[in-house]
């Protein structure tokens, strides 16, 4: 009556909206289902003898077994919330809205209870993948509480609410976590408790097949079979939900680790953590952090597995035998210890080895340019290299240190048993088939614990490091931030400085490198410019105010309205021009034409492809100076801050224009900007020495302005020694030659990148054979067949020696006690030295595939061509020398052995067993699953590179992004990134428990038909020992076949990580280094004559030829200027030059030898130059200046001395760095490309003369930026659409009134 009650109840729950079950309906299903269980659950221990039912218990019928599984379901429903929005929505909207909640509701949460135990949820996502290749917009969203914003916000919370004295990630996390994190240990309590009852009812099962007692009825055997099939099925189901419950904590952990750290990396200031190291967090910490959430329940399960295991062994051998045991259980984690110390102390000096080899790779990355052209690529391998070196030896220690685990592993259940059974023998407790088969499958459960020991000590120690990394990184204390003033200042004042002192981190306190003395106030709409010389602090003076340098004394700089920063160095992000410009604002079309105008950046827009919507890669590669100068200064001028703070600008008419009423502090080189300033600030030695107008300025005979004047006037006189001033008008056309009669495209710097470099390919379908057999090829595969023997001779043995046993205890008389314990250790014993062979020879191959690999990718990649870096993000290449390289060098190899080790354990026990028709749906299902799985594996790295990407491109740009206060934006698209990241992994970890689910009832399937086969045949046909045999086995039978499946889907999906590093293993490489045949002479060339024949260049076969048959000759020991409109293709002659692109059509000659005809090492490391992006290496200014050591202390002291270098090194001394290093070359060809654009007029003369001096006898080819630099050449070369329009000298052209070079010289 209850029951049909009830019934009625639940169906008209069923129609209301929203669905919620009644409380009353609630409480009945779970009054009948702890009744049922009560009942159900004293009535089978009262049938195997272990206790007696209570007299008030009423004795169960066929009935209750049925019903109690429903029981159970009907509950676990009820307390189950659900957090599906569709299914709270009326009828009425539901509809309207189905389309959309397909594509914004994620199938996990709208899921049922059996959809969530079988993983249902997951078959549309599988149809999708078995039918068509997966795409990462078929991926459907992950649950809110997985999300990113989500996540961070809860672990924020944790650590907001800790006291502020002792703050702990840890703690933080767990607190976090805490709810999913206890759900989770219910699913692997259950899990725990139901792999222990096999091992307790083995006993009965033995005793049942021994037992030639007529009166055991049959079914008798079938409960057991019934009982064992249901624990296995809850076993299983536990398992997978706790698994997938763990990898879903461990996506939210590193979602809200990756937030925290992008968030921190932020608001970190110049000098602060190098984006390598923070690229390793992410890459490295943070992942492993994420992975421990899979091992954390070890830590309470371990003592619990052991206290289970000797509760069995006290029941079958008794208490003696069971602390025997113990001991050894506790001997052999004891033993472990010491080598989970010295894992950590080794893993801790792999992770500082490889922070370095990281940190090194990227700043390679970032230099390749300079590099090639200096031919230094080879001696920064080298360097690479011995980091690796460094890094492998470490390596080695981690993983033979990790042999000597696996060995322990493997070995103590034969130790154990092997003291068990000797104590046995010793008391004379008598040994049944039963009790010792029931040991023999609690030692195997034991093996678990004691195996996961060693690995869960690693892995804690491998997580602790992660962990205090993070933590350092996270919780250190943030320098004090400038305070933004957003409120009007009601006494006009924009920017406020007091007195103070501010100092770089890195630098020494003692001598601050701003010093402000005077208090100044700088009015609304007023023009500020701060000029001096290399070195006197003009840009730390900028710094300060924004507040990117720490505070050592006085006030903060008070500035009163939004800021807008234009810094020397340009940032430009990944992305379009117009996404650059707009910077995350609304878009305005009239403002943004008027500003795109200002910049002259509209002459650029029109000769892209696509015009504002063309893509620039990685730091704006194949960008000019000039572009991203006018792209950044765009930026500034769309945000319409109220002021704006300009390192360096190349436009002044921007500053008459639109910035007539703002207020502006502008850093200039160029003295002409000075007249159209309201105030003059000159600073020398990070001092501002003198403050007021111009005019005031310029009266002062001795002042510091007039000094620099002086130089500035010497250089105009060396265009028209009849004019001594020229007017600022003129000035500002010359600054505008390149930008306001843009006519040719220069397909050199043509801002159009390919789709490809934004978006990674990646292969498709199952990852090919080769990939596989080369990483088994380390010492010819020779070692692979051994391993396997190992592995074979091992499962023998094993088998062997637990037959033996139970063999022997059948039957007192079959052999003596003191026999069958020597035999059984002997076999034991023999079964673990293989294992330990197997072990060190596993490490050996590992070691030496991975160092193989990493050679072929970084040796592939330091010869490609320079083509190659301009298309492909550095972030790539980084992602495979870090993740991929750490999967390569301690998973891969353990995940293919143990696939090879679990497979021949698993077919050892089907031929024990004997079973043959099932294994064909089980293939099917693998091939129906691995479709998909291994699509969404692929997309995981993919996904997780524009997180890198970001990360590194927001460091780099945090100042910036911190001036427009643009820190909102920027972490809702991280966010979203790493939502975008979740996503696949989540998935990809739901589809592996999809399968597991599956195959796991297929096995407990067949391990139950084993056993009723075993039940219904006569007790005479049938071996005791060899039934319980494989009784025993069928037990791990779903272990050891979630391990097989386990591995089979991660090795294929971690051999993708072999598979990306392969791809960047076969990169088209550039001409050979050297050529033996063709080597020129050491002193080549003599002379540094150069002969352009019919040169004709194009970039690419599809796109237009750049240079169209440029004849000329550069005679020796001249200097020869190169000038020319934007795209005329001046870039393109010098590339041709040094060969980073190769002619289609004629020749170069130098000294009479074809260019193209010896090596590019020869080639480029006989030629000087001086790029136009200036870069310094980290590391001493003698390696930077000689990274080859070719040269003394003296002559490098020399060359300094000569380049007139000052104290501080930043963006105006890195220019410097460059007429340093060749000078110190001493080559007879040199080319300057624009190298001294930046610097004031002073340096630029001092530099000038350097070089005019020290190159006597050299051919120097100068790419002209300011036309005094080209003036006194020998030569002037004008090219104009990729032809020569001029070639004369300077006199000739400019006594031609006519001549192009003359109308470039009167702009100027």
């Amino acid at each position: 009556m209850a029951w049909c009650c009830a019934c009625v109840v639940a169906v008209y729950s069923v129609g209301r909206v929203p669905k919620r079950w009644p409380i009353i309906l609630i409480v009945w299903w779970g009054f009948s289902s702890t009744c049922g269980s009560v009942v159900v659950v004293f009535d089978l221990l009262h049938r195997f003898e272990f206790v007696k039912i209570p007299k008030f218990l009423p004795k169960p019928n066929i009935v209750d077994f049925a019903s109690l599984p429903l029981c159970l379901l009907l509950c676990f429903n009820a307390v189950r919330k659900n957090t599906d929005t569709a299914e709270i929505m009326s009828d009425t909207t539901k509809p309207l809205l189905d389309n959309q909640l397909d594509k914004n509701s994620d199938p996990f949460s709208s899921a049922g209870i059996w959809s969530h135990l079988t993983f249902r949820w997951l078959n549309p996502l599988f149809e999708k993948g078995h039918h068509d290749k997966l795409q990462p917009e078929d991926v459907p969203p992950i649950p809110r509480s997985e999300t990113a914003d989500e996540a961070s916000s809860l672990l924020e919370e944790s650590l907001r609410k800790q006291k502020a004295q002792i703050t702990s990630l840890p703690k933080a996390i767990l607190n976090a976590i805490g709810t999913p994190l206890a759900i989770n240990a219910v699913f692997a309590g259950v899990n725990t408790i139901a792999s222990y009852v096999g091992p307790l009812l083995i006993t009965s099962f033995v005793n049942f097949l021994s037992s030639k007692d007529e009166n055991i009825k049959w079914h008798h055997g079938m409960i057991l079979a019934l009982i064992f099939f249901a624990a296995k099925t809850v076993e299983s189901l536990s398992q997978r939900q706790w698994y997938f419950g763990a990898h879903r904590i461990g996506i939210r952990v590193r979602a809200a680790l990756m937030a925290l750290i992008y968030k921190k990396s932020l608001s970190i200031k110049y000098g602060g953590t190098s984006s390598g190291k923070i690229i390793n967090y992410i890459n490295v910490d943070v992942e492993r952090i994420g992975d421990f959430c899979w091992y954390f329940h070890g830590i309470w399960l371990l003592p619990v597995q052991v206290i289970f295991a000797l509760v069995i062994l006290y029941k079958n051998l008794g208490a003696a035998p069971s602390v025997a045991a113990f001991f050894t259980t506790i001997f052999v984690m004891i033993s472990n210890t010491p080598l989970a110390n010295m894992q950590e102390k080794f893993h801790t000096k792999i992770m500082e080895a490889k922070d370095s080899r990281i940190k090194a790779t990227s700043e390679t990355l970032k230099s390749m340019r300079v590099l090639k052209l200096h031919s230094w690529e080879s001696t920064f391998m080298k360097k690479l290299l011995q980091l690796r070196e460094t890094e492998r030896g470490r390596l080695k220690k981690y993983l033979y240190t990790s042999s000597a685990v696996a060995f322990l592993f493997w070995a103590s259940p034969t130790l154990v048993s092997v003291v068990t059974f000797g104590v046995c023998v010793v008391l004379g407790t008598p040994l049944t088939s039963g009790t010792v088969l029931s040991a023999l499958a609690t030692f195997r459960i034991l093996q678990e614990p004691i195996y996961n020991l060693p690995e869960l000590i690693s892995m804690i120690a491998q997580t602790k490091v992660s962990i205090d990394r993070v933590q350092n990184f996270v919780m250190e204390e943030d320098q004090k931030r400038l305070l933004h003033y957003h409120n009007p200042s009601t006494s006009g004042v924009a920017i406020e400085v007091e007195p103070g002192e501010f100092a770089w981190q890195n630098r020494d306190a003692k001598r601050p490198t701003i010093k402000i003395t005077e208090k100044l106030k700088i009015t609304k709409g007023s023009k500020v410019a701060v000029c001096g010389s290399v070195g006197s602090g003009k840009t730390s003076l900028l710094c300060s105010i924004l507040g990117e340098i720490p505070r050592i004394s006085g006030p903060s700089i008070k500035t009163y309205g939004s800021k807008a920063f234009v810094p020397q160095s340009a940032w430009i992000q990944t992305g379009t021009i117009r996404d650059n410009v707009l910077f995350g604002k609304e878009m305005n079309r009239d403002f943004y034409e008027s500003v795109v105008e200002a910049c002259a950046l509209n002459h650029d827009i029109e000769m892209w492809a696509d015009g504002d919507l063309c893509v620039v890669g990685e730091r704006g590669l194949n960008l000019s100076g000039g572009q991203k100068q006018r792209i950044q200064m765009a930026r500034a001028l769309y945000s319409n801050s109220e002021i704006y703070l300009l390192d360096d600008p190349f436009s002044a008419k921007c500053l008459m224009q639109l910035l007539h009423k703002k207020t502006v502090v502008y850093v200039t080189h160029q003295l002409e900007f000075l007249d159209s300033s309201d105030l003059v600030l000159v600073m020398k030695d990070g001092r501002i020495v003198e403050v007021g107008k111009y005019q005031d300025l310029i009266s002062n005979p001795n002042g510091e302005l007039i000094r620099q004047m002086e130089a500035h006037s010497k250089s105009l006189n060396q265009v028209n020694p009849r004019k001594c001033i020229t007017s600022p008008k003129s000035y500002h056309q010359a600054k505008q030659i390149e930008v306001n009669q843009v006519k040719f495209v220069d397909l050199s710097r043509s801002s159009r990148v390919p789709e490809r470099s934004l978006h990674e390919e990646t292969e498709s379908g199952r990852v090919k054979w080769h990939v596989y057999v080369r990483h088994t090829s380390a010492y010819r595969g020779a070692l692979v067949p051994i391993i396997l023997l190992c592995q074979i001779l091992f499962q023998m043995l094993q088998m062997a020696s637990n037959y033996w046993i139970a063999w022997g205890s059948e039957k007192d008389d079959r052999v003596t006690k003191e026999h069958l314990i020597e035999i059984f250790a002997l076999l034991s014993g023999g079964s673990s030295i293989f294992i330990l062979g197997r072990a060190i020879l596993l490490s050996t191959i590992a070691i030496e595939t991975a160092q193989r690999l990493f050679l072929g990718m970084i040796t592939s990649v330091f010869r490609a061509p320079l083509s190659f870096f301009d298309s492909t993000p550095s972030s790539r290449i980084l992602n495979r020398s870090s993740t991929d390289q750490s999967i390569v060098d301690t998973d891969i190899p353990y995940r293919l052995a143990g696939l090879a080790f679990a497979l021949i354990q698993l077919l050892s026990i089907v031929v024990l067993m004997s079973q043959v028709a099932w294994q064909i749906f089980f293939l099917f299902l693998i091939a129906y699953y691995i479709t998909t799985a291994r699509e969404l594996a692929r997309m995981v790295p993919i996904q997780q590179a524009p997180i890198l990407h970001h990360f590194s491109e927001s460091i780099a740009g945090a100042p910036i992004i911190r001036s427009f206060n643009q820190e909102e934006r920027f972490w809702k698209l991280n966010v979203n990134l790493i939502d975008e990241y979740s996503r696949v992994a989540f998935y990809n970890s739901g589809t592996m428990e999809w399968l597991c689910v599956r195959i796991n009832f297929l096995f407990n399937l067949v391990f139950f038909l084993l056993l009723v086969i075993l039940v219904s045949l006569p007790r005479s046909a049938i071996d005791p020992s060899l039934a319980g045999l494989a009784a025993t086995y069928g037990l791990n039978l779903n272990v050891l076949q979630a391990w097989v499946i386990w591995n089979l889907c991660n090795v294929e999906n971690k051999m993708i990580s072999v598979e990306r590093i392969l791809q960047f293993t076969g990169i088209p490489s550039e001409a050979p280094l050297i050529i033996e045949d063709c080597r020129p002479e050491p002193e080549w060339p003599l002379n540094g004559r150069i002969e352009v024949e019919n040169i004709h260049v194009q970039y690419n076969p599809a796109l237009p030829t750049v240079l169209k048959g440029i004849t000329c000759t550069f005679p020796a020991k001249k200097k020869i200027g190169v000038v020319g409109r934007t795209g005329s293709g001046k870039s393109t002659l010098i590339q041709a030059l040094f060969r980073v692109v190769e002619p289609s059509e004629g020749r170069i000659m130098i000294d009479g030898i074809d260019i193209s005809k010896i090596g590019l090492q020869d080639l480029r490391s006989r030629l000087s130059i001086i790029p136009q992006d200036p870069v310094l290496f980290q590391g001493t200014l003698r390696t930077n200046l000689d990274p080859l050591q070719e040269h003394s202390d003296q002559e490098i002291w020399e060359v300094l001395h000569k380049c007139h270098f000052a104290e501080n090194v930043k963006q105006d001394e890195r220019l410097l760095d460059g007429p340093a290093r060749v000078l110190l070359q001493r080559r007879r060809i040199l080319v300057l490309d624009e190298a001294t654009a930046s610097v004031d007029t002073a340096t630029d003369n001092l530099i000038q003369k350097t070089i005019r001096e020290e190159t006597n006898g050299c051919t120097v080819i100068t790419v002209a930026h300011r036309i005094p630099t080209v003036v006194d050449n020998d030569l002037v070369l004008v090219l104009g659409e990729g032809k020569i329009i001029e070639y004369d000298s300077p006199a000739r052209l400019l006594g031609d009134s006519n001549s192009a070079f003359s109308s470039l010289v009167m702009e100027f």
